[in-house]
């Protein structure tokens, strides 16, 4: 071909990638399509045909891209560079004024700030990475910290810009919303009706089992769309609060919800959530509630992070949608921790899109203060993601031939006898070694909540379990191929993988580890707290009930399940075991952490001016320093404020450094 005929399909090419971009730009961000579905298929169509007789010309930024291209042998988990944070939950009007109260409170405001209200979607958080305008990743948001890599798949969703229609330079993070409309899902379980395959219970599962298909040439038939909500650095992106965001998203041609409101004060606000509730029903797509945002960066930077939540930032969940169905039966689940939960038995019923036949009961004292009886008409209720419960018997509804529940006296599995430790709702069986508890400790260790080993699942630990292959945490680690390999379900290559995948967990993070098993009241925020302060399992398991309460975060609670986990013998003999069988925390890099305060354990006593004692406290760990929640031997610095009260006598008679709320300043600015 001649060199001006390649030219000519160059700029038709050009020609062509502009104009599609253009009209998914009108349908996805201003949703005013200017051309019929047939004539962007006639335009798609011949860029299609265009490529695949000139493959030199085909770029990464093609709408042609959008079909998929091989499948992946599996994800990668790549770091978020800044963690992706859930969100705490307000559900009433009260609620969402205690949120206006606290943002107040820490920030010691005069007047109240400015929010922006959005719809909050029931779909799958990604993060997409571009750089200089053209998008090179695509994560999901996993575990807040590292999600898996679906560059593959998200390149596949028309609804997002391969490349912006204005110039951005440097690395710009959207995050928003993966999901599926009404219609789109109606769409796709037809699909999966006719071709005998397994129906998806609602548009979020949809959503969540299409974005994660490692084939993506699979995620590009589903119908799946894309808002976004923010970006993970705000300085990027040009503009001074949460609503200036949007719409500059919008102008890069990144589809948000038009519904967002800009609230210039809470009534606002809550005018909204009640809107979005009248609405929501109307709308083509599912929401389970509002987001609520702090508008302006500089507060929001201001407020900072909790350890799981941004403080800036609400969502306001709608009222749970409830059903009335006949209790068949209760069963008692044993749980890692020993605890019995009775789960109700249902006639299967429709609540709001999701089919329920299971509803927990929470604990006895629960079940007999409701008086619920097998054969009552009840109510059961549920709110988005919030497993389905029992709210009431309906019992105007009896015939007399219900029958009442008695609560069991032993295990249900061991036999042994049930105990209920004064002070608490929950019934416990007591035997460390009732294959429930030890099942579900090894379902946990292993699951996204633990050490998340890939091809490891609920299923699979069940089935080992079953078969007296494993027992406790420790044999996981001493499986072998020739006992995989012949199982039922597995053949040499996925034996080979789980192995090869429980080989690369044995040198965890710490924080990971102690979220993996399964101490009680140790989630992963508190694992994370902990991680931050020991550098190892054994100096941990030497910390005393007092040290471990100098933590700010750590309660009596907490630290008490703390010693008494690592003063059980059976403890350190499944500790004992993992470490000869070379499991044991990688070694943390020993990073001073930066700032002035770096080697401080700071004591607050008296009421501060310029400061909210937790704005304060945020500095503090901002600057590398530690609180102190009581005067110590590791104490190393009080700042006084207004009526101090007994600590700094105390602090003097110990000689620590005592300073005023402005040198606390000066030395941070120093």
């Amino acid at each position: 071909m001649s060199n001006s005929s390649l030219a000519q399909q160059r700029k038709r090419l050009a020609e062509l990638k502009t104009l599609l971009g253009e009209h998914a730009y009108n349908y996805y961000v201003l949703d005013n399509p200017v051309i019929s579905d047939g004539e962007y298929d006639a335009l798609f169509q011949e860029l299609l045909k265009l490529e695949e007789k000139y493959p030199e010309l085909q770029s990464g930024d093609s709408p042609s891209q959008r079909v998929g291209g091989q499948a992946l042998d599996k994800f990668t988990q790549v770091p978020h560079n800044v963690p992706m944070l859930s969100l705490e939950n307000a559900f009433t009007e009260e609620d969402i004024r205690d949120f206006e109260k606290r943002v107040i409170r820490f920030l010691q405001l005069d007047t109240p700030p400015d929010y922006v209200a959005e719809p909050k979607l029931d779909g799958l958080a990604v993060e997409l990475i571009y750089q200089d305008g053209r998008l090179v990743r695509a994560l999901t948001r996993g575990d807040g910290s590292v999600g898996e890599d679906v560059t593959a798949q998200v390149r596949t969703i028309s609804a997002i810009p391969l490349i912006f229609r204005k110039v951005h330079q440097g690395i710009l993070e959207v995050r928003g919303e993966v999901f599926m409309d009404r219609a789109g899902f109606s769409k796709l379980n037809a699909e999966q009706q006719k071709n005998g395959a397994q129906l998806f219970a609602n548009p979020r599962n949809a959503a969540a089992g299409s974005l994660r298909q490692l084939d993506p040439r699979i995620t590009a038939k589903r119908p799946l769309r894309f808002y976004a909500y923010a970006v993970s650095a705000p300085s990027a992106a040009a503009s001074s609060n949460q609503y200036e965001l949007l719409q500059y998203l919008k102008k890069l041609g990144v589809p948000i919800n038009e519904l967002t409101r800009s609230c210039s004060n809470i009534d606002d606000v809550i005018t909204a959530f009640h809107y979005f509730q009248t609405i929501r029903h109307e709308l083509p797509y599912e929401i389970d509630g509002m987001v609520v945002k702090v508008s302006p960066f500089s507060l929001q930077e201001r407020l900072g992070n909790k350890a799981r939540a941004p403080r800036w930032a609400v969502a306001c969940k709608f009222p749970a949608t409830q059903a009335t169905t006949t209790l068949l039966d209760v069963i008692y689940q044993v749980g890692r921790t020993g605890a019995i939960t009775p789960v109700a038995i249902l006639e299967p019923v429709n609540v709001d899109g999701a089919l329920i036949s299971r509803a927990t009961l929470h604990n006895q004292d629960e079940l007999d203060r409701k008086d619920l009886r097998l054969g009552d008409t009840v109510l059961i209720q549920r709110a988005g993601d919030v497993i389905p419960e029992v709210v009431k018997s309906i019992t105007e509804k009896r015939t007399g031939d219900e029958k009442i529940l008695l609560a069991p006296a032993s295990c249900p599995v061991c036999g042994s006898d049930l105990t209920k430790p004064g002070g608490e709702a929950v019934t416990r069986c007591p035997n460390t070694l009732c294959p429930a508890q030890k099942l579900r400790a090894l379902v946990h260790f292993s699951s996204k909540a633990g050490l998340d080993i890939e091809g490891l699942g609920k299923k699979y630990v069940e089935q080992l379990f079953d078969l007296g292959i494993i027992a406790d945490i420790p044999d996981l680690f001493s499986l072998s191929l020739e006992q995989l390999a012949e199982l039922e379900g597995w053949g040499e290559k996925s034996a080979t993988n789980v192995l090869a995948a429980v080989s690369s967990k044995k040198n965890p993070p710490l924080g990971k580890l102690l979220a993996a098993l399964g101490i009680r009241f140790i989630g992963e925020v508190t694992a994370a707290l902990l991680e931050s302060r020991y550098h190892s399992l054994t100096d941990l398991a030497a910390a005393t009930y007092d040290d471990l309460l100098e933590i700010d975060g750590i309660g009596g609670q907490t630290a008490k399940s703390l010693t008494d986990y690592f003063r059980d013998s059976r403890t350190r003999e499944i500790l004992g075991r993992l470490e000869s069988l070379g499991v044991s925390p990688a070694p943390q890099k020993q990073t001073a952490a930066e700032g002035p305060l770096q080697g401080m354990s700071i004591l607050f006593t008296g009421g501060l001016t310029k400061l909210s004692r937790n704005e304060a406290k945020k500095r503090v760990k901002d600057n590398g320093g530690e609180i102190a929640a009581s005067v110590n031997k590791k104490m190393t610095h009080a700042v006084v404020g207004e009526n101090p009260g007994s600590k700094l006598e105390k602090a003097i008679a110990l000689g620590k450094t005592i300073l005023t709320e402005n040198e606390f300043l000066q030395l941070i600015d120093e």
